[in-house]
């Protein structure tokens, strides 16, 4: 496994949250396919934000680093196993359900394995177009920064 984002850039955009005053971090994956689509995911219906199409993303626990999170989220919520993070493609903030200051920060990944979605979690899947409007006009707006 490789990092294209370094642990100096990772340390960098921690220090940065908390200089903001962010209370949580979350960290998002954009996977794509051969023909370039992105891989969005479903919030279930009974979740907090149910219904809403979203990237691959999750809570980055207390004392985890921010690629290790991202690790983590993608294979819980996909199924998918990380190969590479390649990008640090850009963040934004948000309020939590809880009303906690949220950042969250996207990352393009390489991936293997079988798709395979937590039901808990989500109940759809889709490979999207990059522009595609199902997305909040955050993800939209980081989806635009792709080459």
């Amino acid at each position: 496994m490789t990092f294209a984002c370094d642990t100096h850039l990772v340390r960098e955009l921690t220090e940065a949250a908390e200089r903001d005053g962010i209370e949580r971090h979350v960290v998002a994956a954009v996977i794509t396919d051969d023909a370039g689509q992105v891989l969005i995911v479903r919030r279930a219906g009974d979740d907090v934000r149910g219904g809403r199409w979203e990237l691959p993303s999750g809570a980055v626990d207390e004392g985890e680093q921010l690629t290790q999170a991202l690790l983590r989220e993608v294979e819980e919520e996909t199924g998918l196993r990380v190969l590479d993070v390649n990008e640090y493609l850009g963040c934004f903030d948000y309020p939590s359900g809880s009303g906690a200051s949220t950042r969250q920060s996207t990352f393009t990944v390489d991936v293997t394995g079988v798709l395979r979605l937590d039901p808990h979690e989500h109940d759809a899947h889709d490979w999207a177009a990059r522009d595609t409007t199902r997305v909040s006009a955050e993800v939209q707006e980081i989806l635009r920064t792709i080459g």
